[in-house]
């Protein structure tokens, strides 16, 4: 198994495992504005478990799936950020990855060849777009986790408020894998930047 799956940590909507479910088997998230293809593979998660990275969550950008501002991952902000990580094959991280990026699944991807090197340098930049980098964020029980991000740091971009039903995804996610309240998510999103009125 080690050598063919990695974990797919998730920080943003896809802790919530019907949003998931979406970029595997194809589908429309409840309140998104895009319907998913899936992944050529659409068997669920081997395993999926709460994990706590270093870093934080921060939004910018405007998201063409939910409107407002995107999750983003900087591994090197001030943390820690809470997140999902779920086993899953190289391959369905492919499709996962390239459907983030906009891109259609399936066939050949050079993305493929770098994760089963385990992202050599913990950093790979695919393009200059919205979740267009990997990042290694360490391993567990033998595996790669892995997670996909934006090239800039929080620091270097100008944050834009996230969308109510965006955080909705989110919260459902973070209930789902860490048992957060609804109150306890919205102290999360406000030290990430998000305003009372928002969140």
């Amino acid at each position: 198994m080690n050598a063919d799956h990695v974990w797919y940590v998730s920080y943003g909507s896809n802790m919530n495992a019907s949003r998931l479910a979406c970029y595997l088997q194809g589908g429309r998230p409840a309140g998104a504005r895009v319907s998913y293809p899936g992944a050529r593979d659409h068997t669920p998660p081997v395993a999926d478990a709460a994990v706590m990275l270093p870093g934080r969550l921060f939004f910018a950008g405007t998201s063409s799936v939910w409107g407002g501002g995107m999750g983003f991952y900087d591994p090197d902000g001030q943390g820690p950020t809470p997140g999902r990580a779920y086993l899953i094959s190289t391959e369905q991280f492919v499709d996962v990855a390239t459907q983030e990026m906009h891109r259609e699944p399936g066939g050949s991807s050079p993305l493929e060849a770098v994760v089963r090197a385990g992202v050599p340098g913990g950093r790979h930049v695919a393009g200059p777009g919205r979740y267009e980098t990997l990042v290694r964020v360490g391993q567990r029980e033998g595996v790669a986790m892995l997670t996909f991000t934006c090239p800039e740091r929080a620091a270097d971009v100008v944050p834009n408020q996230p969308e109510q039903r965006y955080l909705r995804m989110l919260s459902e996610g973070l209930s789902q894998a860490h048992g957060w309240s609804a109150a306890r998510c919205r102290r999360y999103f406000a030290s990430c930047g998000v305003d009372d009125a928002v969140a």
